[in-house]
């Protein structure tokens, strides 16, 4: 007797041919050079707006530097996970030089800013407390506090007053699991993006930590987008707004504005040594190669040393905010160097991007789930690589296609 054997993965073709036919579906662009202000992509070379290399470390000299030494002396992996014998010295010194960039007690390393996140959240909440989370949290955010057992509630975006409401309730109701009514929380955590990556606004940190100081709770802020690029030498929206000793619990990424890769959580002492008893993507995965971890290291100096990559980033922000919205974009609230184009539906902003790319400038289109249907865009950074020149012949694109799409006024 013969069977006759069906490919049960089969439907998935039709979902990717769904979103192809929707304008939901984004290729991959591949790149044939180091990642910089000029880029090769797809056999062309190209202005790159996509990048989040925010001050350009991804191919600085002192960077590079130190990873070939790092290999020379130390190999190309650490061999295990950091509880088995990943654990190097290098990985033990960065983490300590994290901690005294951030002015905290600790520092505990990850392989992503998402893995932070996911590793986190649900290795310190269960179901005794209650997560409060902003509206636009990041993906990674939402994984973690999925992977988590504590109830959850959702404050609309940057609203600090609404915040309160929900703090007040939880205060004033208690839990609301099935035999445990009305008991405390024994936690109540805070979860809100420093800066939001989609819109490029800034978390009204102060009254939301005001708001949770009155209420018992503790502030977690993923620092992703603001680390390298808010504060002082880039230490992140807690500097940047003067609250150092009044968050809790920092994430910051080593994979944007550091130029190499990885992830960390900063805060007290007792938060580290639980993490690295408790954390699943600490406990069970490798930890950083050599290369990485002194580059990291070697990014922090540069911060310190080179203000005038900071300085170089937001003059160029600024050009290019006003540029555009002078001429007739819609650039949202950002408020950092995170700068939406926001063009409308999903079949706009793919046209867009395609005929920047044309003209030799590279510009991301987003589009749903990543954002809302009728709120797709592009989605720029200017990093402090870009001269003035990469300014002016990305915006003559921009006006160009702009004009011709219908985008803003001919």
């Amino acid at each position: 007797m013969t069977t006759t054997r069906t490919d049960p993965l089969a439907f998935l073709a039709d979902e990717v041919d769904a979103l192809r036919r929707d304008h939901l579906y984004r290729a991959l662009k591949v790149m044939s050079s180091e990642q910089g202000p000029e880029v090769e992509l797809d056999g062309r070379r190209v202005i790159s707006l996509s990048s989040n290399d925010y001050l350009g470390l991804t191919h600085h000299p002192r960077m590079k530097a130190a990873a070939e030494r790092a290999v020379r002396e130390y190999g190309v992996g650490s061999g295990a996970v950091r509880t088995i014998a990943g654990t190097m010295s290098l990985h033990e010194e960065l983490e300590a030089e994290l901690a005294a960039f951030k002015g905290t007690e600790a520092v505990l390393t990850f392989q992503s800013g998402f893995t932070a996140n996911t590793g986190v959240i649900p290795a310190i909440t269960d179901e005794r407390d209650l997560i409060v989370s902003d509206q636009l949290n990041h993906a990674s955010i939402i994984d973690g506090m999925r992977l988590s057992k504590a109830p959850r509630k959702v404050y609309p975006h940057a609203d600090v007053e609404g915040l309160r409401a929900v703090l007040t309730q939880a205060r004033e109701r208690g839990r609301e699991d099935s035999g445990h009514q009305g008991e405390p929380y024994r936690l109540i955590l805070v979860v809100t993006d420093g800066v939001f990556s989609m819109d490029g606004d800034i978390a009204p940190l102060p009254g939301i930590v005001s708001a949770a100081e009155q209420a018992g709770a503790a502030v977690f802020v993923d620092d992703a987008h603001a680390s390298g690029v808010l504060g002082r030498n880039g230490r992140g929206t807690v500097d940047h707004f003067g609250l150092t000793g009044r968050v809790a619990i920092q994430v910051g990424t080593l994979s944007k504005a550091v130029g190499a890769l990885g992830g960390y959580v900063a805060g007290p002492a007792a938060l580290r040594e639980w993490l690295t008893q408790r954390s699943r993507p600490f406990l069970f995965s490798t930890s950083h190669p050599p290369a990485v971890v002194q580059a990291c290291r070697e990014a922090i100096r540069i911060m310190q040393e080179e203000p005038g990559l900071q300085e170089r980033l937001w003059a160029n922000t600024d050009r290019f905010k006003a540029e555009l919205t002078r001429l007739g974009f819609d650039t949202g609230s950002s408020e950092t160097p995170i700068t939406p184009v926001i063009v409308g539906t999903a079949e706009s902003g793919i046209r867009f991007s395609e005929r920047l790319l044309e003209e030799g400038v590279f510009a991301t289109s987003v589009v749903y789930p990543t954002v809302p249907l009728d709120r797709a865009r592009l989605r720029t950074i200017v990093t402090a690589a870009l001269t003035d020149e990469h300014l002016d012949r990305a915006l003559g694109a921009f006006d160009r296609v702009g004009r011709e799409l219908g985008l803003i006024a001919g």
